[in-house]
Parts: structure tokens; C-alpha cells; sequence
């Protein structure tokens, strides 16, 4: 009960933010009220926060890799624990944007000018994005729009206060339009930021490994096209523990591995280069590299 009116802290953080600069009377009843509200709402979003802190000593589950082609990690969960947040489940969550060998460079960051770039220009924008496993689509969201890049220092500025915002509100004004999978290995498999109308699946339906289910997209808090992955424990990011996952991947070197790639690690799936196509059922078991 505590935890799911803790996921409304939005709601009394903003109602205590429109109490403040609605006051006009100074320190006044309205403005105590105001911050009573903030104070409730942002210890109710702290106590969900320390909910959503993963068990320790996980082992990590194989799965595919959701892309195919060569992928780029950020935010990596192989560099830093929790490479985003506990919040959403994000503890063990990655990052992906996509540069292919004979792609033109993505656009360039600037410090003013032009602010934005349109997300067509990067490689990533429209690239399938693939079922990690096999399971059921118990959850999507494909109605965000996709949005300008924050390609600018103004951007990168405005990209800080929007995800404040966006964190404040429902997991799709988070992750965009977003897929999640309950695995046959009981987690689940959350793919975010996805391009709006390229859902190819609906809840309900059975999916296989390495079956597209989207298309790489820029919606939600996203500063660039790139694919949002993660596993967790239930299929809310609100309530979920995030959980920690590998892939079996070849690095730019030509080594093979199994685990995650570090932050700036360009890669390619093993199985979907030795295949030709997505790779077979992944199993959970102890990983050994």
C-alpha cells in the first residue's frame, strides 16, 4: 500500500509547486501547504528509491543481445553499479546507439548552435530492435512522439531539468514509447525510447528470440536516438528491482565475450553475426568469460 501511493509523488510534488508560485500572500497558509507537499513528495519518491535497491550477489542472466549490428554501450552497468538509478528499475540498465563501419559520423555536439538535430540523421533512428528472449509482450506504450536531439549545451541543460520532469510522471513519459517482455526465465526485459507507430507487437503476444519488435526510436528522455535496455525483477519499473543481465558480444578487436560491454565499447552480438539472423533461446546458468 505504501509503495504504491509512493508512486504518486509526482502528483504531490507538483501540487506543492503550483501552491508556492500560486501564493501571493507571502508566508502564508497556502505557502505552508506548498511546502508540506514538496517535503511529502520527495520523501515519498526517496523511500520508493531505497525499495528499488537490488538483492545483492546477483548472478547474471544471458540473454541476446536486442540489436544487431555494431552498437556502441553507454551508461553501462559493466562500468558503473547503478549505471542510471535504482529508480525504475534502472540499477543494471544500458544505453546502445548504433555506428555502423560505413555509417557517416553521427551529428556533432555543439556548445550553442544549432541547438537540435533531427533524430533521421542518426544511424540508430529506425534500427530493429529485437526480443531478447522468449516470452510474452505484457506491456507497450507507442504513442510518444519522437523528439529533436539535445545536441547543445542548452540542450544537454534542457535534457537535466526535462528528466526531472519526466521522472515525476508515468514510466512512459520516462522511457518514451517502450516494449516489455516477461522472459520464459521469469524477469523481465524492458526496451525503451522506441520510434512511435513501429510496434510490431501487441500485449498478449508470444514473441521468440531475436523477433523485431520495434524500431530504435528518440521518445522520452532520450538526448539521441539509442535503445534503452534492462531486466527486472516484475513487469512495473515503478515497484521492480533491477536486474543484472550479459550478453555473449564481440568487441571492435575481434575478441569474444560474455558479460557487458564497458561505457564506450563499440560491439557486435556473436550470435547474430555467426547465425545471420538473431540468435537462439537464451538460458540463465553461472557466466564464465
Amino acid at each position: 500500500m505504501l509503495t504504491s501511493l509512493s508512486k504518486r509523488h509526482g502528483l504531490f510534488f507538483a501540487a506543492g509547486a503550483l501552491c508556492i508560485l500560486a501564493n501571493r500572500q507571502g508566508l502564508g497558509p497556502l505557502w505552508y501547504t506548498g511546502v508540506v507537499l514538496l517535503i511529502l513528495g520527495m520523501s515519498m519518491r526517496w523511500g520508493l528509491w531505497r525499495h528499488q535497491h537490488p538483492p545483492q550477489e546477483q548472478t547474471p542472466i544471458l540473454v541476446d543481445v536486442p540489436v544487431c549490428g555494431r552498437w556502441r554501450a553507454l551508461n553501462s552497468p559493466a562500468t558503473k553499479v547503478p549505471s542510471h538509478t535504482h529508480s525504475h528499475a534502472q540499477t543494471f540498465a544500458i544505453d546502445l546507439t548504433h555506428h555502423p563501419a560505413a555509417a557517416e559520423p553521427t551529428p556533432a555536439f555543439h556548445w550553442f548552435w544549432p541547438l537540435a538535430s533531427r533524430p533521421h540523421r542518426y544511424p540508430a533512428f529506425g534500427a530493429p530492435v529485437l526480443a531478447p528472449g522468449d516470452g510474452e509482450v505484457v506491456m507497450r506504450v507507442d504513442r510518444q512522439r519522437d523528439h529533436l536531439s539535445r545536441s547543445s549545451l542548452p540542450g544537454l541543460l534542457y535534457l537535466f531539468l526535462e528528466g526531472f520532469v519526466r521522472s515525476l510522471g508515468r514510466p512512459r513519459h520516462l522511457w518514451g514509447n517502450h516494449i516489455i517482455v516477461k522472459l520464459d526465465e521469469g524477469v523481465y526485459a524492458g526496451l525503451a525510447h522506441l520510434k512511435r507507430g513501429s510496434l510490431r507487437v501487441a500485449v498478449g503476444d508470444r514473441v521468440s528470440a531475436g523477433q523485431l519488435l520495434a524500431e530504435c526510436g528518440n521518445s522520452g528522455n532520450s538526448s539521441e536516438p539509442h535503445v534503452h535496455f534492462q531486466l527486472m525483477s516484475d513487469s512495473d519499473p515503478e515497484t521492480a528491482h533491477g536486474l543484472a543481465f550479459a550478453w555473449h558480444y564481440r568487441d571492435d578487436d575481434g575478441t569474444e565475450h560474455t558479460g557487458v560491454p564497458e561505457n564506450t565499447v563499440s560491439f557486435t552480438s556473436v550470435r547474430h553475426a555467426a547465425n545471420g539472423r538473431p540468435g537462439d533461446r537464451p538460458h540463465e546458468r553461472p557466466l564464465q568469460d
